[in-house]
């Protein structure tokens, strides 16, 4: 028996892992702490099957065994996968398998591989839903949205085959010329560690499927909205916004952690000791595996003097598991030459193999369960999309004659955001098309290209405007990558000969977030016939809109909302839905004003002479179709258990559903406080004429983010569009008097 301990399911986890990792040899050992070449490059479609390529049999032997194999399912312009050559729902779980044959066979103790998939908004495979990007499930303020449709991603992708999803959920946007700003859930750390703890349930709830979250930590603040630049923040600032989601996400029950690729104060996240080990494993608890961002070990060698000294830093520090890299190959010579402890390796090496024993990978495998295609979100796709402004011509009227126009009017693609696989052809519904569905007389004109202008298309779009009722304006930005794009080796965006269409996503980053001139010019246009104006901005990242939201009656912020976006716009637009998004994030005036985002410290000058510092639209600003209002608030509990109780009247014709928001901050001591902290919220749905008292009570979730004060006072207010302090907070006090 005592031969058989680590494939005995009744015995303990931790004497199945050491039994399995007694019996292999150091280069075994670096095996499992390897995944090698991106995973799409290792088959070819031969005929009804699949065939492998000579690349990984050989690392399977050299290894004797893989750690993992990475995005086997991905389709994408990167990886070069399509319908054409991809694979499809039907067979992916054979795939996989056939992958999983080979490296067992190739293992003396016959060790599959963690298969991790990316999926943070669907699964990056052909035929799966896909989710609205992160940043627009934020704006809906229902994480329990997110985990119910999560938890269907999950079934989607065990059904595959793949045993680890990778999601991002850590990163909060703190300049939005970040072009990966779409993959955040905003800048508030409450709103994106409730999400991210409903990301993990939802995505954790197949057996055999583990979630691994991503990008640990502070990739949000690169310096200049740079993608992965460092973040020149202290340990305070890490602590109050960029943690909090990480450790809910600990909480929540994540398998793994992706390590980011920028360094914090000088040090990178994957050589941080202190980040990897001293908090995530010693305080927070977290025993799983962290994984490193693909390249991003090799990436260490640009200033240290060989592989094996970046080898021996991200060791130290706690990564397990390379993405790719050639330094973790050189682990092994690092031991020999006495440059990295063997027990480092034993260190990293265990918590792989414990992973995989904890995934069920060395137990008799269980059987998958059927892929059946998920329904279509729709609650969570039009709770998503913000009403910022309306002076009355929403909703549309029956039977009114609608001009669209705009570059994104007609463009499915361009509400999908990054990381998504091709549709088939005919699937989604662009806004044109959603408009079509309820209104007999639609004309459409793209007017300009995103960046661009058009022969004619100005004087097109002016014209169907001044023949029509209403112009539905649909600008904004697009993720959608082309396969005859520049990429750089990890499959960001790269800038080469052929100019990418896109202007969002990984490798957009911009210097200038405005609205592009091209588009502007279009908006006046069509402003000038003097028909009303509803904007539809179809975006990843906050975009400067202050002109346009002057030219226009109406502004419908639309986020990347997914394939049924179109579908969701037009019923919100038409009244079949209630606009009840609120903003994750602040909208900024200019480039030129960052940062706005509303839990910055209090300043000693909060002004410019030549423009307004504050922001367009503030976070937690939005609107419906009907007409809120709080009462006088009270005090409940004592801190940290306490709420704030008010009447909130529906003091309009219509039921309606708002967002009632409970902000705060900590005064009285020796930290400057934030302007303010969001500290929890309700929706509320009320009928016409109707009211009610309602309390918002302070999350546990929120309290890292007043800096756990220990004394003085908490004031704290109650409001149903962003947070603006009132003159007279309500005040609870802090400490021992408390």
């Amino acid at each position: 028996m005592g031969s058989d301990l680590f494939r005995d399911p009744a015995q303990p986890l931790s004497v199945r892992t050491d039994d399995l990792l007694s019996r292999l040899t150091l280069r075994e050992k670096v095996g499992q702490l390897n995944q090698r070449l991106p995973s799409w490059r290792l088959w070819s479609r031969a005929g009804d099957s699949f065939a492998f390529a000579p690349e990984f049999d050989d690392e399977i032997a050299r290894w004797g065994g893989l750690g993992a194999i990475n995005s086997i399912h991905r389709a994408d312009a990167w990886s070069g996968r399509h319908w054409g050559n991809g694979v499809g729902p039907a067979e992916s779980a054979e795939l996989v398998a056939a992958a999983q044959e080979r490296i067992v066979a190739g293992s003396r103790f016959g060790i599959p591989a963690l298969v991790p998939e990316e999926a943070g908004h669907g699964h990056q495979a052909l035929g799966s839903r896909l989710l609205p990007m992160h940043i627009a499930a934020a704006a809906t303020w229902r994480p329990d949205l997110l985990e119910e449709a999560a938890a269907e991603t999950a079934a989607e992708v065990r059904a595959r085959g793949a045993n680890l999803v990778q999601a991002p959920g850590l990163d909060l946007l703190r300049d939005p010329r970040w072009g990966r700003s779409e993959e955040t859930f905003g800048e508030d750390p409450l709103l994106a560690s409730e999400f991210t703890r409903a990301l993990v349930r939802g995505l954790s709830s197949q057996p055999g499927l583990g979630v691994q979250l991503k990008h640990f930590a502070a990739q949000g603040a690169g310096l200049g909205g740079r993608n992965g630049t460092g973040a020149p923040i202290g340990r305070r600032e890490l602590a109050e916004i960029h943690l909090p989601a990480a450790r809910a996400g600990v909480e929540a029950g994540a398998a793994s952690f992706m390590a980011a690729y920028n360094d914090i104060d000088g040090v990178p996240c994957i050589a941080d000791e202190w980040l990897l080990t001293r908090l995530l494993r010693d305080e927070w608890g977290f025993d799983g595996v962290v994984m490193a961002d693909m390249f991003a070990i090799d990436r260490l060698t640009r200033y240290l003097p060989d592989q094996i000294e970046a080898a021996r830093l991200a060791l130290r520090a706690g990564v397990d598991l390379s993405n790719c890299d050639e330094a973790y190959t050189a682990i092994e010579a690092g031991v020999e030459a006495g440059r990295i402890p063997e027990e480092w390796v034993d260190r990293a090496c265990r918590r792989v193999l414990s992973l995989k024993i904890r995934l069920g990978l060395l137990d008799p495998p269980a059987p998958l369960p059927e892929f059946r295609p998920a329904s279509p979100a729709l609650d969570l796709v039009t709770a998503g999309p913000v009403l910022l402004q309306n002076d009355g011509v929403l909703p549309l009227a029956p039977g009114s004659r609608l001009a669209v126009v705009g570059p994104n009017g007609d463009d499915v693609a361009a509400l999908l955001g990054d990381y998504v696989p091709p549709l088939r052809p005919g699937e989604g519904t662009s806004v044109l098309a959603g408009l079509r569905a309820r209104y007999a007389d639609v004309t459409f004109e793209a007017g300009c290209d995103l960046r661009a202008p058009v022969e004619g298309g100005l004087d097109r779009a002016a014209a169907l405007a001044a023949a029509a009722d209403v112009t539905v304006l649909v600008v904004g930005s697009s993720s959608a990558r082309s396969y005859d794009d520049d990429f750089a080796e990890n499959g960001a965006a790269a800038v080469g000969p052929r100019r990418a269409h896109a202007t969002s996503g990984e490798g957009y980053d911009l210097a200038d977030v405005k609205l592009p001139a091209a588009q502007r010019e279009l908006a006046e246009r069509v402003a000038a016939t003097g028909t009303p104006v509803v904007a539809v901005v179809v975006s990843g990242r906050p975009l400067g809109i202050g002109r346009l939201a002057e030219l226009c009656s109406a502004v419908l912020y639309a986020w990347y909302p997914g394939p049924e976006g179109g579908q969701a716009t037009a019923a919100l637009l038409s009244g079949e839905r209630e606009p009840t998004g609120r903003l994750p994030v602040s909208l900024p005036r200019s480039s030129g004003t960052l940062p706005v985002a509303y839990n910055q410290r209090l300043e000693t000058v909060a002004r410019y002479i030549d423009a307004e510092a504050s922001p367009l639209f503030p976070f937690g600003a939005g609107c419906g179709y009907a007409t809120f209002a709080l009462g006088a608030a009270n005090v409940t509990g004592r801190y940290p258990d306490v709420g704030v109780t008010a009447e909130l009247a529906n003091r309009s014709d219509r039921s309606g559903t708002t967002v009632v928001q409970l902000y705060g901050r900590a005064t009285g001591q020796a930290v400057v406080p934030r302007q303010g902290v969001l500290l929890g919220h309700a929706h509320v749905t009320l009928a016409a004429g109707a009211a009610a008292p309602v309390t918002v009570a302070v999350s546990p979730l929120a309290l890292p983010g007043l800096g756990s004060p220990q004394s003085g006072e908490l004031e704290l207010w109650l409001s149903l569009d962003g947070p603006g302090r009132p003159a007279e907070p309500l005040r609870v006090p802090l400490g021992p008097s408390a």
